[in-house]
């Protein structure tokens, strides 16, 4: 189905809690491009400003540089507004590890000041990223709303503290929230860079220039790789879905399931590449296995995801050929 059938109010404000990183720019872009007003929250620490400068001169797009850890910014940013889409939050599971502390202040506390000010300033929907890494050390597959086990890692701990939160918020103070377990979201814009780069922009920016990468641990980890539409279209869903279902959380995937191994394979062959990845340890805190059941999301939300993997990675592929220097 996709999300430009998706209708608001020609007047609809928009704020995008960090507007200016990977998801949160296509959302930004994707408003714009649908003719509604967008204001962009970011404080540039991970997110880029050339994600969002094509869209500086729209006049119906504001570029706000402010930290949700400072609750006057994130006040002044929703009034007004009529949906806030909170992508602000720092992300890898071996950097939370690594700077606990600061997961808590930017991941929970940011998150509660951004739900907060929505509160106070009258917002209809509160959209924000959850996580799959909630799952913790659960096994069960897939994994399903309900079922999670324990977190192994400062990061799914964050991510959980806000589910708790987006519950309350609507228990206690009417607020609809609705949390997006993102499922190994991938796409036009994902940073390659840096040793924490998400798996899929590193291997292609590798692969792109003849050299090798490393897969952590044996390969046969799975994940639920979910293209960037599908993630725009479920967050504009959820802006539309009924006051009775705010107060959850629900998983955001493609609904299927690939091992590293064998996305690797693929990659190689996309690209006309015959370069034999090196094998490095497991990754201190990542999950095992991950394949997403999005019943729920589909039920609640009417959420019913466009790209499956090889659409989604095709487009992919073609942006980093475009793009990557």
């Amino acid at each position: 189905m996709g999300y430009k059938d998706i209708i608001f109010d020609e007047k609809s404000t928009f704020l995008v809690g960090g507007g200016a990183g990977f998801i949160g720019s296509n959302l930004c872009e994707a408003l714009i491009d649908m003719g509604y007003t967008v204001r962009c929250l970011d404080d540039l620490s991970t997110g880029k400003y050339e994600n969002i400068e094509h869209l500086a001169e729209n006049k119906r797009f504001t570029f706000i540089k402010g930290d949700i850890r400072d609750l006057d910014t994130c006040m002044e940013a929703s009034k007004g507004v009529d949906y806030v889409l909170n992508q602000a939050a720092w992300g890898s599971v071996p950097r939370s590890i690594e700077m606990p502390l600061l997961y808590e202040e930017i991941n929970i506390r940011g998150t509660l000041n951004m739900m907060e000010a929505a509160r106070v300033c009258g917002v209809k929907k509160f959209v924000y990223a959850s996580s799959s890494s909630v799952y913790g050390d659960s096994v069960t597959l897939p994994k399903k709303e309900g079922e999670e086990g324990n977190v192994i890692s400062p990061y799914a701990l964050t991510k959980k503290v806000d589910e708790e939160y987006g519950r309350l918020y609507k228990e206690l103070y009417g607020l609809d929230t609705y949390g997006l377990r993102y499922f190994n979201v991938f796409g036009r814009r994902q940073n390659p860079e840096g040793m924490y780069a998400a798996v899929i922009p590193k291997f292609l920016k590798l692969l792109l220039h003849d050299e090798v990468p490393t897969i952590n641990g044996d390969g046969l980890q799975s994940r639920d790789f979910t293209y960037i539409d599908n993630v725009i279209e479920a967050n504009l869903r959820a802006c539309h879905a009924s006051g009775e279902a705010a107060g959850q959380a629900f998983n955001i995937g493609a609904g299927g399931r690939l091992f590293l191994n064998d996305m690797y394979k693929y990659l190689c062959e996309a690209l006309g590449k015959n370069i034999e990845p090196n094998h490095g340890p497991d990754r201190k805190g990542d999950v095992r296995d991950s394949n997403a059941d999005i019943s729920k999301a589909r039920k609640l939300l009417g959420y019913d995801p466009e790209y499956d993997f090889e659409k989604g990675i095709a487009l992919a592929i073609d942006w980093y050929k475009e793009n990557l220097k």
